[in-house]
């Protein structure tokens, strides 16, 4: 009996314990991010709100056919911010007197969108930034010298005019003197929610420098903002 035994196959070893870890890790994983995105999207969709409330908007804010969240940024009205303009939010820029549309998307455009600024007699300049981040500083030295050298009026956007573009209207407010880091990142909530790293960004400026956030900014930054970013491909 003890050698049959011996002989004997040995049931194999159930592998389903090992899958119910690997669920229970995966769950934990889910868990923990969507508690991290609660916190972060909410928080900043909060801030923004009160921000709103408290926070009356610039003197010559208007509304603009073809232009989204258009309003002033500067106090002398030279500069202007808004969204991405339509074809007919283009002329009526150009019949505005604006002169030069600063350009921050990095999405991959048509000819046809490229063209669009150009055939309403406007002349353009292109800064990528990716959705959800923020200028380099020689992104923001760049805009400097196009505002003070424009013949007219500038108008700089976005997609939403709300993230990339509050960010770079909070570098130019704080190079200039005009606002405070803490001031201009609450101009910018009220318009609407940025991402982590762009508020960090603003409330860490300088006029002496416009750096990155940090690495752990970054990462929690993007994170929270992934699902939005997601979405806007569809």
């Amino acid at each position: 009996m003890a050698v049959l035994s011996a002989t004997l196959p040995r049931p194999a070893l159930s592998k389903r314990p090992l899958s119910r870890r690997l669920l229970r890790v995966a769950l934990g994983i889910l868990i923990g991010y969507l508690a991290l995105w609660a916190a972060g999207a909410g928080g900043i969709l909060g801030l923004s709100l009160l921000a709103r409330a408290e926070t009356p908007a610039p003197a010559g804010t208007r509304a603009v056919q073809g232009v989204n969240h258009f309003q002033p940024v500067d106090s002398d009205g030279h500069l202007w911010r808004g969204s991405a303009p339509s074809p007919a939010g283009y002329r009526a820029l150009e019949g505005m007197g604006v002169t030069t549309v600063v350009d921050l998307r990095a999405e991959r455009m048509s000819a046809a969108e490229l063209a669009e600024p150009g055939d309403a007699g406007l002349n353009v300049v292109r800064l990528p930034i990716r959705d959800g981040q923020t200028p380099s500083p020689k992104q923001v030295q760049r805009f400097l010298d196009v505002v003070s050298t424009a013949s007219g009026p500038v108008f700089v956007h976005c997609g939403a005019g709300v993230g990339r573009t509050g960010a770079m209207a909070a570098a130019y407010l704080v190079n200039t003197g005009e606002e405070s880091p803490s001031t201009a990142v609450r101009r910018n909530l009220a318009v609407g929610p940025p991402s982590i790293e762009q508020i960090y960004y603003g409330l860490n400026l300088s006029p002496a420098e416009a750096e990155q956030p940090p690495l752990p900014v970054v990462i929690v930054s993007r994170l929270v903002d992934a699902p939005r970013r997601i979405m806007s491909y569809f």
